[in-house]
Protein backbone atom coordinates (compact mmCIF):
# COMPACT_ATOMS: atom_id res chain seq x y z
CA UNK A 1 0.00 0.00 0.00
CA UNK A 2 1.48 3.16 -0.92
CA UNK A 3 2.10 6.24 1.88
CA UNK A 4 0.81 9.54 1.64
CA UNK A 5 4.51 10.42 0.90
CA UNK A 6 4.97 8.38 -2.22
CA UNK A 7 1.48 9.37 -3.12
CA UNK A 8 2.23 12.57 -2.97
CA UNK A 9 5.45 12.58 -4.97
CA UNK A 10 4.01 10.20 -7.55
CA UNK A 11 1.53 13.15 -8.06
CA UNK A 12 4.00 16.59 -7.99
CA UNK A 13 6.16 14.13 -10.44
CA UNK A 14 3.83 13.56 -12.78
CA UNK A 15 2.52 17.37 -12.96
CA UNK A 16 6.31 18.25 -13.46
CA UNK A 17 6.78 15.78 -15.70
CA UNK A 18 4.08 17.41 -17.75
CA UNK A 19 3.54 20.59 -17.26
CA UNK A 20 6.19 21.71 -20.23
CA UNK A 21 3.82 20.24 -22.61
CA UNK A 22 0.69 21.99 -21.81
CA UNK A 23 2.13 25.07 -21.16
CA UNK A 24 3.48 24.37 -24.82
CA UNK A 25 0.16 24.33 -26.09
CA UNK A 26 -1.70 27.38 -24.04
CA UNK A 27 1.34 29.77 -24.11
CA UNK A 28 2.93 28.58 -27.86
CA UNK A 29 1.18 26.48 -29.77
CA UNK A 30 -2.60 27.48 -29.56
CA UNK A 31 -2.12 31.31 -29.42
CA UNK A 32 0.35 31.47 -31.93
CA UNK A 33 -0.88 28.69 -34.69
CA UNK A 34 -0.51 30.56 -37.80
CA UNK A 35 3.17 31.56 -36.71
CA UNK A 36 4.48 27.95 -34.84
CA UNK A 37 2.52 26.01 -38.34
CA UNK A 38 4.47 28.87 -40.55
CA UNK A 39 7.41 27.80 -38.51
CA UNK A 40 6.79 23.61 -38.86
CA UNK A 41 6.20 24.17 -42.69
CA UNK A 42 9.85 26.12 -43.44
CA UNK A 43 10.93 22.35 -41.11
CA UNK A 44 9.51 20.67 -43.92
CA UNK A 45 6.43 18.96 -42.21
CA UNK A 46 3.43 18.35 -44.56
CA UNK A 47 0.17 19.05 -44.21
CA UNK A 48 1.24 21.96 -40.92
CA UNK A 49 -2.00 23.16 -39.65
CA UNK A 50 -3.22 19.16 -39.78
CA UNK A 51 -0.27 18.34 -38.09
CA UNK A 52 -0.10 21.09 -35.39
CA UNK A 53 -3.87 20.49 -34.69
CA UNK A 54 -2.45 16.67 -34.26
CA UNK A 55 0.56 17.56 -32.22
CA UNK A 56 -2.18 19.95 -29.86
CA UNK A 57 -4.62 16.60 -29.79
CA UNK A 58 -1.54 14.35 -28.77
CA UNK A 59 0.16 17.30 -26.04
CA UNK A 60 -3.09 18.08 -24.06
CA UNK A 61 -4.48 14.40 -24.22
CA UNK A 62 -0.91 12.86 -22.95
CA UNK A 63 -0.27 15.73 -20.14
CA UNK A 64 -3.44 15.34 -18.78
CA UNK A 65 -3.65 12.04 -18.68
CA UNK A 66 -0.54 11.57 -17.16
CA UNK A 67 -0.98 14.50 -14.56
CA UNK A 68 -4.39 12.58 -13.33
CA UNK A 69 -2.75 9.11 -14.12
CA UNK A 70 -5.66 7.99 -16.13
CA UNK A 71 -4.17 5.92 -19.01
CA UNK A 72 -0.96 7.08 -17.86
CA UNK A 73 0.71 4.32 -20.54
CA UNK A 74 -1.30 5.59 -23.04
CA UNK A 75 -0.26 9.50 -22.78
CA UNK A 76 3.14 8.97 -22.62
CA UNK A 77 3.08 7.15 -26.00
CA UNK A 78 1.35 10.10 -27.18
CA UNK A 79 4.00 12.23 -26.25
CA UNK A 80 6.81 9.92 -26.91
CA UNK A 81 5.35 9.82 -31.01
CA UNK A 82 5.04 13.62 -30.43
CA UNK A 83 8.96 14.20 -28.98
CA UNK A 84 10.22 11.28 -31.72
CA UNK A 85 9.11 13.56 -34.34
CA UNK A 86 9.86 17.15 -32.77
CA UNK A 87 13.06 16.28 -32.43
CA UNK A 88 13.94 14.68 -35.58
CA UNK A 89 12.34 17.86 -37.50
CA UNK A 90 13.81 20.89 -34.78
CA UNK A 91 16.81 18.91 -33.34
CA UNK A 92 19.08 18.45 -36.21
CA UNK A 93 22.18 19.01 -34.79
CA UNK A 94 24.08 16.33 -36.65
CA UNK A 95 22.98 18.86 -39.72
CA UNK A 96 24.48 22.04 -38.34
CA UNK A 97 28.15 22.95 -36.96
CA UNK A 98 29.59 25.06 -34.41
CA UNK A 99 26.99 26.98 -31.96
CA UNK A 100 24.32 26.25 -33.38
CA UNK A 101 25.06 22.42 -33.18
CA UNK A 102 25.62 22.23 -29.62
CA UNK A 103 22.59 24.45 -29.31
CA UNK A 104 20.49 21.77 -31.01
CA UNK A 105 22.28 19.17 -29.32
CA UNK A 106 21.49 20.10 -25.89
CA UNK A 107 17.60 20.35 -26.89
CA UNK A 108 18.23 17.40 -28.48
CA UNK A 109 19.02 15.56 -25.54
CA UNK A 110 16.30 17.20 -23.03
CA UNK A 111 14.04 15.77 -25.38
CA UNK A 112 15.89 12.19 -25.14
CA UNK A 113 15.69 12.14 -21.73
CA UNK A 114 11.83 13.36 -21.83
CA UNK A 115 11.02 10.33 -24.60
CA UNK A 116 12.85 8.01 -21.97
CA UNK A 117 10.51 9.39 -19.16
CA UNK A 118 8.00 8.69 -21.07
CA UNK A 119 9.17 4.83 -21.66
CA UNK A 120 9.60 4.46 -17.94
CA UNK A 121 5.86 5.35 -17.40
CA UNK A 122 4.68 3.02 -20.18
CA UNK A 123 6.42 0.32 -18.77
CA UNK A 124 6.16 0.79 -14.64
CA UNK A 125 2.37 2.86 -14.73
CA UNK A 126 1.29 6.26 -13.59
CA UNK A 127 1.93 5.45 -9.89
CA UNK A 128 0.16 5.82 -6.55
CA UNK A 129 -2.52 8.81 -5.99
CA UNK A 130 -3.67 7.84 -9.74
CA UNK A 131 -6.87 7.27 -11.25
CA UNK A 132 -5.30 3.60 -12.80
CA UNK A 133 -4.11 2.71 -9.28
CA UNK A 134 -7.65 3.82 -7.95
CA UNK A 135 -9.34 1.83 -10.71
CA UNK A 136 -7.24 -1.55 -9.98
CA UNK A 137 -6.87 -1.74 -6.20
CA UNK A 138 -5.93 -5.29 -6.21
CA UNK A 139 -3.41 -4.75 -9.04
CA UNK A 140 -0.11 -3.42 -9.06
CA UNK A 141 -0.02 0.75 -9.97
CA UNK A 142 1.61 -0.29 -13.70
CA UNK A 143 -1.30 -0.99 -16.09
Amino acid sequence: MPTVFQGTVSVLGRTMIATIFFMSVVGNKIPHFNAVAAVMASAGIPQPQIMLVGAIVFLVVGSVSIIVGYQATIGAGLLFVFLALATYYFHDFWKLTGADQQDQMIHFMKNLSMMGTMLFIMANGSGAMSLDSKSSPNVSTSQ
